[in-house]
């Protein structure tokens, strides 16, 4: 097992988010915005995990309204590749009990 209790290519438990975490997701929302077809009113990270891979896979569980979220994976570029955060999938009509997990 590596530091923080992470294994390679396994997630992390959910955390509370960061303000680089949030920074993360801020990077991404226009692609959501764009691919989901929505408009969130509240772009919010609420949780957490990632996966250490050629770079980082964050998971978001994000409250993007009044009891609505959605589930974002976003890739994080190992930092030589001076590249930013990229959507890669999400799902969306989660709810705030929902388990947030590898997808």
């Amino acid at each position: 097992m590596s530091c923080g209790g992470q294994r390679p290519g396994g997630t992390s438990p959910g955390r509370a988010p960061t303000k680089e975490d949030q920074a993360i997701l801020d990077k991404v929302k226009d692609a959501f915005v764009k691919q989901s077809g929505t408009h969130p009113c509240t772009f919010r990270a609420v949780l957490v995990a990632s996966q250490v891979v050629a770079g980082t896979n964050y998971y978001f569980k994000v409250e993007t309204g009044a009891n609505t979220y959605s589930h974002l994976k976003v890739f994080v570029p190992l930092p030589q590749r001076n590249e930013e955060p990229s959507l890669t999938a999400f799902q969306m009509n989660k709810t705030k009990d929902d388990k947030l997990f590898y997808f």
